[in-house]
């Protein structure tokens, strides 16, 4: 384990030689992360430095190692207060993004769950000016269920997906990955603050995206499921469903002109707030039980 953290932080640190530049955007990886002291390594392992200008992560609080790993392979890194959610961990991972100039900002978690290796795809895909918002879907191909996607997982994706797509008036594989890359003006001019701290912010964002016309692309991801990979359990999923309707609701109801939500307000609350710290060197772990 020593050896291999060794190498990962060797080729992080090894910023020497060329660099390839996607049509002169500045690149950058967020990672929101909790307890991921068990992947964060291998998740950074298989980024393409050579267009990844900086790696951000964000730590949720986390009871394990994961923020002294992640200062030992030389990533930039913040850690919340308290335990604030899924939501607020992006909010954060975005907002650090945009204060350091990134034109191209990649969502990845640290669990491994999604391939870092495409990152330049879907970097590209905005870097060229054909999209504003990109997905890694698991569902384009059909490699959900091969990489261990639970079936009920796989049933409700699908279901939620085609009720969003009706009610959106669109039309994409899938609406629940966690893997995204956005271009700078989307991020700065979506109502981010208006949005939940929970599970749910990542289906608002999407019902933002295309509400207010941002072009949002595709490109197939590999499905990876195993036991150090985040997950929801079946109640946490049961509470994000009728949450995915609720959003899905609101949205068909504003287009409709039949409400009127902040979530779907272009002059809604942009992101301001501070509630979390830079780590600029390895913390000794501590135990947050």
């Amino acid at each position: 384990m020593e050896s291999t953290f060794r190498r990962i932080r060797r080729e992080l640190a090894g910023t020497t030689g060329e660099r390839a530049v996607l049509n002169g955007k500045k690149v950058f990886v967020v990672m929101p992360a909790y307890n991921a002291a068990r992947t964060i390594g291998q998740t950074c392992a298989e980024l393409p430095r050579d267009i990844v200008d900086e790696v951000l992560v964000v730590d949720d609080y986390s009871s394990d190692a994961t923020v002294q790993l992640a200062r030992e392979l030389h990533l930039t890194t913040f850690v919340h207060h308290q335990n604030l959610g899924y939501g607020r961990n992006q909010k954060t991972c975005y907002r650090e993004a945009l204060r350091r100039g990134a034109d191209i900002i990649v969502m990845l978690h640290a669990d491994y769950q999604y391939s870092p290796r495409l990152v330049t795809a879907m970097a590209s895909m905005i870097a060229f000016g054909e999209y504003d918002v990109v997905l890694g879907s698991r569902i384009l191909g059909s490699g959900a269920l091969r990489g261990g996607m639970p079936l009920y997982k796989y049933i409700s994706n699908r279901f939620l997906t085609f009720y969003q797509n009706i009610l959106f008036d669109h039309k994409i594989s899938e609406y629940h990955t966690g893997y995204r890359a956005f271009s700078r003006e989307v991020l700065r001019s979506l109502p981010l603050e208006e949005n939940s701290d929970d599970f749910i912010f990542d289906g608002e964002v999407l019902a933002q995206v295309i509400y207010l016309g941002y072009r949002l692309g595709e490109i197939s991801c590999p499905a990876r499921y195993f036991p150090e990979a985040s997950s929801l359990n079946l109640s946490r999923s049961a509470k994000y469903g009728l949450q995915v309707l609720w959003v899905s609701l609101k949205y068909w109801l504003q287009k409709k002109r039949l409400g009127h939500f902040r979530m779907l307000n272009p002059q809604g609350r942009k992101l301001s707030e501070d509630y979390y710290t830079e780590v600029t060197e390895a913390p000794k772990q501590e135990n947050h039980n």
